[in-house]
């Protein structure tokens, strides 16, 4: 008598969650729009990290004047001009006129100076103040002086990656959710894996494309940045950038487990954005505040305790030389207990939601369950 054949042991919760986390990765790297949409951000990022650096780069080189050898001597040490020595005065002129040059010095004994300047068609400012007396400047605090452009452009790099890479996998994971719905293919899952590992599973893969995807754009940040020979900005990045990354993980997973909550309020993607919009709003205001008020010492100050936006506004802080070591610790510690809370209050929505069909099932009634 042959002996009976025995059944398959039921996955553990963590083979649950890494079965769903792998069904996740594998069906956006094998969706078109992903890869292509992915590859188009990273070769964005790259462009504007390269353009930036040359545009900075030329902008480097100095105004463009030209001297005699009776002038030459007013330029010497004169920094952020570029000076071509001209044979004579004729030649001072023509390099004028045919745009080489924005101005020249030319000798003229009736002024104080030695000196006049000629310009095409308007007065070069910038080299009048460049050849302008100024007092030496001492700066007290020079760790903390930025370039306002070049902070409001690591503000906006920031802002842009954590807004666009939580709002695009947020909707992706509340519309997966929807679809399994749908197809009813949700029935299936949970008769053979624990709702809270189906859950999990989700966030874990998103999450790890996610964060693939910030390592990708670091690196290519980093090879732009020392390919255009900034190296000063890199090395100012350094620290910021690993900040971001955790607190990107964090904010990323507390949004993840809210948007999979939300999809399962709603049983067809119509509905969907009813229960996704206020998250879309929490994201989007605190971008929006960080960005505007990104040399507002107070309200940045404000911004870096605040769980949705202390994902950009920590990171902007420690890069300005605003923050103190011990801020970022506790900014990660609310940011964390937030994700925690976070997690519970969308597992127990998610569970309560999950195989309610028909009519969206409201925020308290989910809570309830």
């Amino acid at each position: 008598m042959s002996a009976p054949a025995s059944t398959p042991a039921a996955p553990t919760d963590l083979q649950s969650v890494w079965l769903v986390a792998e069904r996740e990765i594998g069906s956006k790297l094998r969706s078109k729009v992903f890869v292509i949409s992915s590859s188009i951000l990273i070769l964005a990022a790259l462009a504007s990290v390269l353009l930036g650096g040359f545009a900075a780069a030329s902008a480097g080189d100095g105004v463009a004047v030209a001297v005699t050898s009776q002038t030459e001597a007013a330029t010497r040490g004169v920094d952020g001009l570029d000076v071509t020595v001209a044979d004579s005065v004729d030649d001072a002129t023509a390099l004028v006129r045919d745009g080489t040059v924005e101005a020249a010095l030319v000798p003229d004994d009736s002024t104080s100076f030695g000196y006049r300047v000629l310009a095409d068609d308007s007065a070069p400012t910038e080299v009048v103040e460049l050849l302008s007396q100024t007092p030496p400047v001492e700066l007290l605090d020079p760790a903390g002086a930025t370039d306002g452009l070049l902070r409001y452009f690591v503000a906006l790099g920031f802002g842009i990656v954590f807004l666009m890479a939580a709002s695009t996998f947020g909707s992706t994971i509340a519309s997966s959710v929807v679809e399994e719905k749908q197809t009813r293919i949700v029935e299936i899952l949970i008769s053979a894996i624990p709702v809270r590992a189906l859950l999990a599973g989700k966030v874990v893969g998103n999450t790890v494309l996610a964060m693939a995807q910030i390592v990708a754009l670091a690196a290519v940040a980093s090879v732009g940045l020392s390919v255009t020979g900034q190296t000063e900005v890199l090395t100012g990045l350094g620290a910021p950038l690993v900040w971001f990354g955790v607190f990107f993980f964090f904010g990323f997973v507390l949004l993840a487990a809210l948007f999979a909550a939300a999809g399962a309020m709603v049983s067809r993607q119509e509905d969907i954005g009813a229960t996704t919009s206020p998250l879309t709003i929490l994201i989007m205001a605190p971008y929006f505040l960080v960005i505007f008020f990104n040399d507002n010492p107070v309200v940045l100050s404000v911004m870096s305790y605040v769980p949705f936006s202390a994902p950009v506004a920590m990171p902007l802080r420690l890069y300005l030389g605003q923050a103190q070591w011990w801020e970022p610790l506790i900014s990660l510690a609310v940011l964390v207990a937030t994700c925690a809370g976070a997690i519970w209050v969308g597992a127990r929505i998610y569970r309560n939601s999950l195989l309610r069909m028909g009519a969206r099932v409201k925020l308290a009634e989910a809570l309830r369950g």
